[in-house]
């Protein structure tokens, strides 16, 4: 059995989109927003931890050491790297990096303003392309960057990935069983264009697979 030292972190997720990179987190004060709520009530907020772990090898990476008040999110992977959400509360700032692995160091690809999120509920990355995201609790999904567009979407549907001029979407009904359509959008205008059932999965080569 190959031993993996994660210095406490027992429970890795793969990385949608790639063969080889497995990722995982320490919650110490919870997740993004959870974090922010500490900062908002003057709460101190000790960084938390990610690291990144290629297979089949087994090497670990910290590829950022947050500081106090600074706080990592999901990553995701886009065009053969991990990229990594920092946001850095004192400073308020948000910071999209790009992890270079055989350099082991992030550098940025971006650094927005916190302020261009009302807060940071359901604040992720997207891929693909890559974005940075926000949904809030009232049917609306939100692209904060890198460019700022709304949109009003039904109960219970998500966003997957944007292709081109569509969107693509997921809801999941029990009426009473359970079940999930694949919606189709245009990212222009958010109108719905096509309703399909069943799922969606992007797959590691970018295949987009609908699952009936």
């Amino acid at each position: 059995m190959k031993q993996i030292i994660t210095n406490g972190i027992t429970y890795l997720d793969a990385l949608p989109g790639s063969e080889t990179w497995y990722w995982g987190m320490d919650y110490t004060h919870g997740d993004l927003y959870e974090a922010e709520e500490l900062f908002r009530y003057g709460n101190p907020i000790q960084q938390n931890r990610l690291i990144l772990v290629r297979y089949p090898e087994g090497t670990v990476y910290e590829p950022v050491h947050p500081e106090p008040g600074q706080y990592l999110g999901r990553p995701v992977y886009h065009n053969g790297q991990v990229v990594l959400l920092l946001v850095d509360f004192p400073r308020n700032e948000i910071r999209i990096m790009g992890f270079d692995d055989q350099k082991g160091q992030a550098t940025p690809i971006a650094v927005l303003p916190l302020s261009v999120a009302e807060d940071c509920y359901n604040l992720l990355l997207h891929t693909p392309p890559l974005m940075l995201t926000r949904t809030p609790n009232d049917n609306k999904f939100q692209i904060l960057w890198p460019e700022q567009r709304e949109f009003v979407l039904e109960d219970r549907e998500s966003f997957e990935i944007l292709d081109g001029d569509k969107m693509y979407t997921t809801v999941w009904h029990e009426d009473p069983d359970y079940r999930e359509e694949t919606l189709v959008r245009d990212y222009a205008t958010g109108k719905l264009l096509e309703r399909m059932p069943g799922s969606l999965l992007v797959m590691p080569d970018g295949q987009q697979w609908n699952l009936v």
